[in-house]
């Protein structure tokens, strides 16, 4: 009896996990900057298909994830501000690693961004 319920709803679209998984990465990506590591670890928890998964998360691009890894770092640089530079690194590629991002994109966008402060802070001195 359930099973010909459950097979009835997938037949009117009331069940669909693909485009659950499709809705989840983007709600989850924009929202909290999830990396798609995070979020395939997240639809794995839900029950999801691990093909479902790969189409899921294969909406985003590379590009598209370093972005959205420079941003999250861009909105966390001001609060380090008076910590040492190796404290500020730990700290905000530990941030991007728990939001699923590789360790090698992590530490280079964080070094980007903090030698651009750097550079941007000599600017200001005049040099």
């Amino acid at each position: 009896m359930a099973d010909e319920v459950l097979s009835r709803f997938e037949e009117v679209g009331l069940i669909n996990d693909s485009a659950f998984a499709d809705a989840w990465v983007e709600s989850r990506h924009h929202g909290r900057g999830l990396a798609r590591r995070a979020l395939a670890r997240e639809l794995r928890t839900k029950g999801v298909d691990s093909a479902l998964i790969d189409e899921a998360v294969a909406q985003l691009d590379s590009e598209q994830e370093e972005a959205t890894a420079r941003e999250l770092v861009a909105r966390k640089l001001r609060s380090t501000r008076g910590l040492d530079r190796d404290k500020r690194l730990r700290r905000l590629a530990g941030m991007l690693a728990r939001k699923g991002y590789p360790e090698g994109m992590a530490l280079r966008v964080v070094r980007q961004a903090l030698e651009g402060e750097d550079t941007e802070g000599l600017e200001d001195e005049g040099y």
